[in-house]
C-alpha cells in the first residue's frame, strides 16, 4: 500500500496534509525518515508519526457489538449516529454489519471486513438462524407456536416464511428464532398474526451469543469466527 493513503486512512486527514506532514519529517518507516507519499509499504514494517507507531491491520477482523436504540448499522448515514461511533479500531470505517439492525432494535451486531465471513450470515442458502426477545402489544396466544412452524404470509410476498422457532416467555414476550433475512421480517410475522412489536432485540446469531453490555464491543474469538 501507498505510505500517504496508509497514513491518510489512520490519521484521518487529507493527502494533501499526509504529505506535508511528509515533508516536515514526521513520518518514520522502520526508523528512517520517508518523504515520499508513494513509498510502498508493507505489514512487516513499522510505521511512526510524530515518533508514536500506527498499528497496521494484518488479517480480517471480526467483532460483536451491542447495539443500543437510535444508532444506524451503516458505515455513513446523514441523519443518524451509526454503529461506528463505538469502535476504538483503526479504519473502522472499513468495517461492515453482516446483518443489519433498525434504527430501534438493539443487540448482538456482528461488524467485519471479509465480505465472504459476511455473506454466510446474510445469505438464505446457508440458512444461519437468528434468535430474538420480542416484546408484543397485544397478549400471546399458544396457537401462535405452530402458525410461526408452519410459516407465516406476509403482507405483500408469495411465499410463506420459512419454519421459525416461537418460545412463549409471558403473555407479551416470546422469543423467536428465525432462518432467514427478510426485510423487517420480525415485525411483519408478528404483523401478520394482528400484533405489533413494541420492542426488539436480537441475542444471538448462530452459535455466537450477545455477552457484553449495551454500547460495548469486542473482537471475536477464533471459535466463534469458525461456529460460522
Amino acid at each position: 500500500m501507498r505510505l500517504d493513503k496508509f497514513l491518510s486512512h489512520h490519521l484521518g486527514i487529507s493527502r494533501t496534509l499526509v504529505n506535508k506532514e511528509l515533508k516536515a519529517s514526521n513520518v518514520t518507516v522502520d526508523d528512517q525518515v520517508i518523504k515520499s507519499g508513494a513509498y510502498q509499504i508493507n505489514a512487516q514494517q513499522v510505521i511512526k508519526y510524530q515518533d508514536n507507531i500506527i498499528e497496521q491491520i494484518n488479517g480480517k477482523r471480526y467483532f460483536m457489538l451491542h447495539k443500543p436504540q437510535g444508532y444506524v448499522c451503516s458505515t455513513d448515514d446523514p441523519d443518524h449516529p451509526t454503529v461506528l461511533y463505538f469502535l476504538d479500531e483503526p479504519m473502522a470505517e472499513k468495517l461492515h454489519a453482516a446483518g443489519r439492525l433498525d434504527l430501534d432494535t438493539t443487540g448482538l451486531v456482528l461488524l467485519t471486513d471479509d465480505g465472504q465471513w459476511s455473506h454466510r450470515i446474510t445469505s438464505p442458502k446457508y440458512h444461519c438462524e437468528k434468535t430474538y426477545l420480542v416484546e408484543l402489544e397485544q397478549p400471546l396466544s399458544e396457537d401462535l407456536i405452530e402458525q410461526f412452524t408452519q410459516g407465516i404470509a406476509l403482507k405483500g410476498e408469495s411465499t410463506l416464511t420459512k419454519p421459525a422457532i416461537l418460545e412463549i416467555i409471558d403473555a407479551h414476550h416470546a422469543r423467536l428464532t428465525i432462518s432467514e433475512g427478510r426485510y423487517h421480517q420480525v415485525k411483519r410475522m408478528f404483523a401478520a398474526v394482528g400484533n405489533h412489536v413494541v420492542a426488539l432485540h436480537r441475542q444471538q446469531i448462530g452459535a455466537i451469543n450477545l455477552d457484553i453490555a449495551e454500547g460495548e464491543y469486542r473482537p471475536l474469538t477464533q471459535v466463534e469466527v469458525d461456529s460460522l
